[in-house]
């Protein structure tokens, strides 16, 4: 059967590829602490790659594809267990290969230790610096075709689980050129896909290695004054074991400030708190809700009462009165008594500036955006590039100031409307189209600064809000790298995908009205794991 010899040639080609990654692999053997993830990297993109050129009808059994499925998974496993420290929401090893060019994206890896490639996510990673099956030079995998994502896509659009508004984009990365649309143009709502334009707008205006700074200056003769500057991943905490990078401390704050309050001779001071660096309303339109705290340039720990740290919680109401008493019961454990209660004062024009503390890279914070969906950090973005675009740091001024951004990135930008940086606003409008479009922007190799919004997306089955999707789906399972969008009646997903032929793709798909949350999810999930699985020719 003319079906069967070709699933033979490819079985054998496959074979010849093992062999010749093996080999690799063995001369690899000589660079000391590398060996056994290259090993791992080589087998088990083989196995992967020999099972996705298998026609379905042709397999020859369920016992090769539970094979390929069982090597698959327990190598990623395995992997993600060894990868080695996560840096805010990313392993650090997978950024460091993600990104394949010059270390220029604000990140620091402070263990010592070089990082080294996780086989956790190969496919998606290895494409954005070049293309997959050992092949020479960017973009010489074979390009989808049309007609074939058409093919493989359509029905899946045409899922009851969706919802009446049903849109779709799909990119190739390398020549930028549309290989699927469906409605790709036409504003839907995006729900938390909206944070990828957040991003997007952030590091192109801030830069990559921004910080966020949270002071304390002089307010007068025995006085001082807590100034927050917009950070809101500021913590009150005492450090978490581990290495790795930590967000700024109000206790280090404390240390410093009474050091050099003690220097000076002062050791009774009273406490206001400036928190003037955001304007506005500081609740979110849709009101008080455990996925957001309000809006202030002063906090700790996004003002979370539950010690959690990523995910629903109940929130303070005046996060930033409470920063500042926090701030006054630290600065009384290091012997400087605080006269009274803080109360909200202004700092001076020109402040004598005694002690700062200084967030995490804007790379890092986008990173864990991203990754855990934060809201509170999306909204404190999307203030931190309308105070960079000299626009007022309210809900008004940060829609504009992003939607400048944008263009001066030349997205398309038809039918966008930008209410909030989180997606939690329903009013929030964009098109399949930018959102493909946003993905294709930060994978291109001249925009180092925007890398972080491919490395912060969930990775499907292991990270962040993919970590309970795709459980069991070999073809999606630590391949689909994805940003997730859910509101009541809204399902979307955007992300980065490598084909079975090793392309690099960019998608979107988007729906709405949808009565059944998981169904829809799981059909979304299913458009993405069949663009992973398909070389579509």
């Amino acid at each position: 059967m003319p079906e069967t010899r070709t699933w033979q040639v490819r079985w054998q080609s496959a074979q010849r590829s093992a062999r010749v990654a093996a080999r690799r692999a063995q001369r690899s053997a000589r660079t000391a602490g590398r060996t056994a993830h290259r090993a791992a990297y080589a087998a088990s993109f083989a196995a992967r790659q020999t099972w996705r050129a298998t026609p379905r009808h042709t397999r020859q059994t369920w016992r090769l594809t539970a094979l390929s499925a069982a090597t698959g998974l327990a190598v990623a496993v395995a992997a993600v267990a060894a990868a080695g420290p996560w840096d805010s929401g990313q392993r650090t090893a997978e950024r460091a290969a993600a990104a394949g060019v010059p270390d220029t994206g604000g990140e620091h890896h402070d263990d010592g230790r070089a990082p080294r490639p996780s086989p956790s996510a190969p496919p998606v990673l290895a494409a954005l610096s070049g293309p997959a099956h050992g092949a020479v030079g960017p973009g010489t995998a074979p390009v989808p075709t049309d007609a074939g994502l058409a093919d493989a896509l359509a029905a899946l659009l045409a899922d009851p689980a969706l919802g009446p508004l049903r849109t779709a984009s799909v990119l190739d990365v390398a020549s930028g050129r549309q290989v699927f649309g469906a409605k790709q143009d036409e504003a839907a709502t995006p729900a938390s896909t909206v944070k990828l334009a957040t991003a997007i707008a952030a590091l192109s205006k801030l830069g990559a290695d921004h910080r966020i700074d949270t002071s304390v200056v002089m307010g007068g003769k025995d006085r001082i004054v807590l100034v927050g500057g917009g950070d809101p991943t500021l913590t009150a905490r005492a450090p978490a074991p581990g290495g790795g990078e930590r967000p700024a401390s109000l206790r280090t704050l404390a240390d410093d400030t009474a050091r050099v309050l003690k220097r000076r001779g002062i050791t009774k001071v009273g406490l206001g708190y400036d928190a003037s660096a955001y304007t506005g309303p500081a609740e979110h339109p849709i009101g008080p809700n455990e996925n957001l705290a309000p809006v202030t340039a002063l906090m700790t720990d996004e003002a979370r009462l539950d010690g959690s740290d990523h995910g629903p919680a109940p929130r303070a109401t005046d996060p930033a009165g409470d920063a500042a008493g926090a701030f006054a019961g630290l600065l009384r454990q290091r012997g400087i008594t605080v006269d009274g209660d803080p109360g909200e004062a202004a700092a001076p024009q020109r402040p004598d500036r005694i002690a700062a503390v200084h967030s995490l890279p804007l790379s890092a914070l986008v990173e864990r955006m991203l990754t855990n969906s934060d809201n509170d950090i999306a909204e404190a973005l999307a203030r931190q590039t309308a105070r960079g675009s000299g626009q007022p740091a309210d809900f008004a001024g940060a829609a504009t100031a992003v939607r400048d951004a944008l263009a001066a990135q030349h997205l398309p930008l038809a039918g966008a409307v930008f209410e909030d940086g989180s997606g939690l606003d329903r009013d929030d409008k964009v098109s399949a189209n930018l959102l493909s479009h946003l993905l294709l922007a930060a994978a291109a190799p001249d925009k180092p600064d925007l890398r972080p919004v491919v490395t912060g997306l969930p990775v499907a089955a292991f990270t962040g809000t993919l970590s309970g999707r795709y459980v069991g789906d070999t073809a999606g399972a630590g391949a689909v790298r994805a940003k997730t969008g859910t509101l009541t009646g809204v399902n979307t997903l955007a992300g980065t995908v490598v084909d079975a032929d090793g392309r690099l793709l960019a998608f979107a798909f988007m729906t709405t009205g949808t009565t059944d949350a998981q169904a829809a999810q799981q059909a979304l999930d299913r458009m993405a794991s069949t663009v992973a699985n398909c070389g579509c020719r």
